[in-house]
């Protein structure tokens, strides 16, 4: 086995928190592009070589603005037509363990020898939270509309195609306009100090968003707990109606106080009971 390898180091900006003041998941999935494109660049493979599949991600602590953070990676599997990318975002300061994340790419043709050598000398030991495959909708049934726009040539990464973070920024819109339809507004969260705050994503992508395309998102809540919610969001290219991208996020109902998990109120609990899809 291989050694970890340093992909990225740096700090939480203040643009980059969110309404619960810790950092935003839109740029995690920023420094988690950064790391992947390190990591190929350290096999040998360019970005634009092998494209983001899907992404399974476990927040386990917060960050909050100023803090210092690193990534180190390594591959975690070697599979047909794809590879395994593992990632761990450490606070730096305090040196723990922030998130784990398995990124899985499909290189558009098959590793030469000298790339699949490289890819064996930087196999890593895997310790990660397993990933759970739940049942989903087999349709959009239920499901609501909550984010519409074209994408703009300012979103594109360094391979010509929408970068990861701005995928997720429109899933965070789209679970705003979701969770508001059973209570959890902006104004609801502000006058209770409340808020949504997300503990794992599980993102897969196929073919990727361009420049001027036309982006919709519906979203559905498939699970309600006494303090989690779980919603999958769906994300097609218009006006042909592709699926080019889903999230399915868990979150919890958020004390940004107390900075750990609240009890839904029971109003909020029934409203989003009565919103729920069946798997």
């Amino acid at each position: 086995m291989g050694d970890w390898l340093e992909t990225y180091r740096g700090t939480v900006f203040r643009w980059e928190v969110d309404h619960n003041d810790h950092f935003t998941v839109a740029y995690y999935f920023a420094r988690i592009a950064d790391a992947g494109h390190g990591l190929l660049g350290a096999l040998g493979l360019g970005a634009a070589e092998a494209p983001t599949a899907d992404c399974f991600v476990r927040y386990q602590r917060e960050l909050r603005v100023g803090d210092l953070m690193h990534v180190e990676s390594g591959v975690i599997g070697i599979e047909p037509g794809a590879l395994v990318l593992g990632h761990k975002l450490f606070d730096s300061g305090a040196g723990t363990l922030c998130t784990t994340v398995e990124q899985r790419v499909r290189p558009a043709a098959p590793l030469d020898a000298e790339r699949a050598r490289r890819a064996e000398a930087r196999r890593v030991v895997w310790d990660g939270p397993a990933r759970e495959r739940r049942p989903r909708p087999a349709g959009l049934a239920g499901f609501h509309d909550s984010a519409r726009d074209i994408v703009k040539p300012g979103e594109l990464d360094v391979s010509g195609a929408v970068a990861l973070s701005h995928y997720v920024h429109r899933f965070s819109a789209a679970n705003g306009h979701a969770i508001a339809g059973f209570g959890m507004t902006p104004a609801y969260m502000r006058a209770e100090q409340r808020g949504f705050s997300t503990f794992e994503f599980q993102l897969e992508l196929g073919e990727p968003l361009r420049a001027g395309d036309g982006v919709r998102v519906r979203s559905a809540v498939l699970h309600v707990g006494s303090s989690s919610l779980r919603l999958l969001h769906v994300m097609t290219r218009e006006p042909a109606g592709e699926v080019v991208a889903s999230l399915e996020q868990s979150g919890v109902h958020f004390d940004q106080e107390a900075r750990r998990p609240a009890p839904l109120p029971e109003a909020l609990r029934e409203r989003a009971r009565g919103l729920l899809v069946e798997a």
